[in-house]
């Protein structure tokens, strides 16, 4: 991967202190023209781009982190997998693979249900009494047939605090003897008497 590196032996080019200045003391559209100079020089030296280098470690990154997203791995490793997702181009390339896995894992899903209701169906003319049986009840229990699925209707009341109140204090009362007790201030004229 760095052999670029090891065989890049460009001709030394020295400049003296007259020809270097600082970045504030040139006008930018110098220091723009300095930079396409520097680009075009590092081209002619066969410099390779930054795309070319960058864009096999971010397939390689999103790759390691949908492989750890979709395994059981632990959650130290994937977080250290995501971690490595750097570009928006890795985040996209991890996105898509993502997307075409949801995909084909919800197809596979499809496939595998109708196999196991057209076997269960087989099973339904079985010579023996107790598989027909059983096949047939889990027939039953497919969603589409929904022979043996409870129902539980819910019915919404709206209730004032004061019904809600008075519900609740009758059910405790039925269950647990409980009396209301009202409380009667006596005067101090008949606490006497």
């Amino acid at each position: 991967m760095f052999e670029h590196l090891i065989n890049f032996d460009p001709e030394v080019q020295t400049a003296s202190p007259k020809d270097t200045l600082a970045t504030e003391k040139v006008s930018p559209a110098a220091a723009l023209d300095a930079k396409i100079n520097t680009n075009d020089w590092l081209t002619r030296m066969g410099a390779v781009d930054l795309d070319t280098i960058t864009q096999p470690l971010d397939t390689k990154a999103a790759r390691a982190a949908f492989a750890n997203l979709v395994s059981a791995s632990p959650e130290e490793i994937t977080h250290t997998a995501l971690a490595n997702i750097k570009t928006p181009a890795a985040v996209q390339h991890l996105v898509g693979m993502l997307t075409a896995y949801d995909w084909e894992f919800i197809a596979q899903a499809k496939e595998l249900r109708g196999y196991t209701v057209a076997k269960i169906v087989e099973e339904t003319q079985s010579t023996n009494a107790s598989i027909r049986l059983k096949a047939l009840t889990l027939l039953g229990k497919v969603t589409e047939v929904g022979l043996f699925t409870e129902k539980i209707e819910v019915k919404k009341a709206d209730l004032t605090d004061t019904e809600l109140d008075q519900r609740i204090k009758e059910k405790l009362n039925r269950f647990m003897q409980v009396v209301d007790v009202i409380d009667v201030s006596c005067n101090d004229e008949e606490e006497t008497s």
